[in-house]
């Protein structure tokens, strides 16, 4: 990382050269954050970065002379270097209000390449788009000096490389050693640095007159020396996710600056003895899955072979067989895919679920038991992700039913251009909830979004939504209800299609109003149809994992947003707790499970009463 900055707003301000300290960092900002239409709106920002990501708080805090680890690999993150770097990210945005109230890093991005920020804390992957983007006037420089320290701000460093799969052997492996090689030769660098302006590895090229003399490189090479080295350990994992939270947390007023540092240091232990359990093997409980295995293997291959296979060859020359022998093979392939990609994995999981497997045991790990299901029961954010997991399935699946009959009752009616209505109705459904998802994540920025446009337009304040617990779950379930609504529009329409029109006929010769029509003849007959898209409407909305996750940006602010299968996912793919993850997720579809057989059971009781 380093500070990119744009000349030619430096000059409009009438400012020489870019920030050397802390001070001219505050003192430049303060001068290039600027309202120019006094509609006391920021039109454009002194500095801008992703500020709520760990990664970009380690130069301050290194620049205050702190580190992550020492010497042994233990976390040092409840230091006075940490409480200044935080009081300093607090005061840009809160006291001296030179940074965005919200910034991730699309934002801070689009905002420097459009000229609306003069300058942006960034990585050597960017520098090459913003020196062709038509209004940066593209400049580079260290990350200002902390004079309290007298050090430098020190971003992490660490170099790119590159891995090969252990199971690639023969001609692949070959071909593969050629890619690299050629990956890492003095012609690969020597292009790929002048077009991407990164720094090469290789020490020949580091001295090479053409990248010795290049602004940019000469610049980075600046940085690299105040840098400080990425720690290489298993337990860095542990220390970004316990130092974000706590940086969330501090920007946004919910923690003090020393708060938030004690907090940082018990979250990371906590989490990295977390990653580091070591339950002994519960050779009972392997014995018995072992025996259950077997069983299940041996009652399976009884009922494929002998009820199945055997029953076909008997009978082979009858008509029946025959056709029943021609489905088979039709339906074989799916049924193997279907063994692949569902059975397989479900099995699969239940067995890592009774084992320890996490990062640092994966070929190693043991059966353990019950271990991991007590762990999550024993755990109190369990149940209060359970309850916010509840809510926001209710309220959305509450919000789909009801908007999408409201929908479907006026499409059942004769409308000019209904068509049209129908497709523009669909639509939201149709998109891909990735782009959807994104899409509203940008409408709910506090400063640019639509939405607060739309409400100061109204008179009524913008709201920070996404810096919230509470905002940002309902932005969540905003966008949430807007995908999901056309679908039970679209099973209600064909619900209602089928209803006879001579009932509505006979209703209105008694006497009965709109109203008393829709519950006495519409209600009754559109339930059996909606009690199944009902179902699935909750199952999907409880393991709804794109729109909890990109709208939130995996939970911020603070992990305070999360639901079941976001916290699930979580803790497999951003801590590596394989057999935790594997336990709360057998737990989910157990609820599910449940939940779906004893609704559709009491549904079917209320229709036959």
């Amino acid at each position: 990382l380093a500070l990119v900055y744009n000349k030619r707003l430096f000059r409009e301000a009438g400012l020489e050269h870019p920030p050397q300290t802390i001070s001219e960092l505050i003192e430049f900002g303060k001068k290039l954050t600027r309202d120019f239409n006094n509609d006391g709106k920021i039109d454009q920002y002194g500095l801008v970065w992703n500020y709520t990501e760990p990664f970009w708080y380690i130069p301050f805090l290194g620049g205050y002379g702190g580190e992550v680890f020492d010497e042994k690999n233990h976390p040092t993150l409840n230091t006075e270097a940490a409480i200044n770097a935080f009081q300093l990210i607090s005061d840009l945005r809160n006291k001296y209000k030179i940074i965005p109230q919200e910034c991730d890093y699309d934002v801070a991005d689009n905002k420097f390449k459009q000229g609306k920020a003069a300058m942006i804390i960034n990585g050597d992957w960017s520098w090459g788009t913003y020196m062709q983007a038509e209004k940066v006037d593209f400049g580079l420089t260290r990350i200002p000096f902390v004079e309290e320290t007298e050090k430098w701000c020190s971003p992490m460093i660490s170099t790119t490389g590159y891995s090969i799969n252990s199971t690639v052997s023969g001609k692949k492996l070959e071909a593969t050693k050629k890619l690299l090689e050629f990956l890492t030769s003095e012609y690969a660098q020597r292009k790929f640095a002048k077009e991407h302006k990164s720094f090469p590895s290789l020490k020949i090229l580091q001295s090479d007159p053409s990248f010795v003399n290049d602004p940019t490189l000469k610049s980075s090479a600046l940085q690299i020396d105040v840098g400080m080295l990425m720690p290489v350990i298993p337990e860095m994992r542990a220390a970004w996710d316990a130092m974000r939270p706590a940086l969330q947390n501090v920007v946004n007023g919910e923690m003090t600056p020393q708060e938030a540092a004690e907090y940082q240091q018990k979250l990371c232990e906590e989490k990295i003895d977390s990653m580091r359990e070591d339950i002994g093997e519960d050779k009972v409980t392997k014995n018995i899955l072992f025996a259950l295995g077997i069983l299940l293997g041996l009652y399976l291959t009884y009922q494929i072979v002998y009820k199945f296979i055997f029953a076909l060859l008997r009978n082979s020359r009858s008509f029946e067989t025959q056709n029943s022998r021609f489905a088979v093979l039709m339906a074989a392939p799916a049924a193997i895919l279907m063994f692949g990609v569902v059975i397989y994995p479900f099995f699969y999981n239940i067995m890592i679920s009774f084992s320890n497997m996490n990062m640092t045991n994966v070929n190693s790990s043991s059966i353990i038991g019950i271990a991991q299901y007590v762990k999550v029961f024993s755990e109190t954010i369990f149940y209060s992700v359970f309850g916010k997991t509840v809510i926001w399935t209710f309220v959305n699946v509450f919000f789909h039913v009801v908007i999408g009959v409201f929908l479907a009752v006026l499409l059942n009616r004769k409308l000019p251009g209904k068509p049209i209505f129908r497709v523009l109705l669909i639509l939201p459904w149709a998109v891909p909830q990735y782009i959807t998802a994104l899409t509203w994540r940008g409408m709910f920025m506090s400063d640019t979004g639509a939405i607060n446009l739309i409400l100061n337009n109204l008179g009524i304040a913008s709201v920070n939504w996404l810096s919230e617990p509470t905002s940002a779950f309902i932005a969540c379930i905003i966008t949430n209800i807007w995908l999901g609504f056309p679908f039970m529009m679209i099973i209600a329409l064909g619900g209602l299609q089928s209803i006879p029109y001579e009932l509505y006929e006979a209703s209105e010769i008694d006497g009965a109003s709109s109203w008393k029509q829709f519950w006495n003849v519409t209600v009754p007959l559109l339930k059996p149809v909606m009690i199944p898209a009902i179902t699935l409407g909750i199952v999907w909305t409880f393991n709804n994992l794109n729109v909890m996750w990109l709208v939130t940006n995996g939970g911020q602010p603070a992990d305070q947003t999360h639901i079941l299968v976001s916290y699930v996912y979580r803790a497999a793919f951003n801590l590596y707790r394989y057999g935790y993850a594997a336990a709360f997720s057998m737990i989910i579809f157990i609820v599910l499970v449940i939940f779906s057989v004893t609704f559709m059971k009491r549904s079917q009781v209320a229709e036959k009463v």
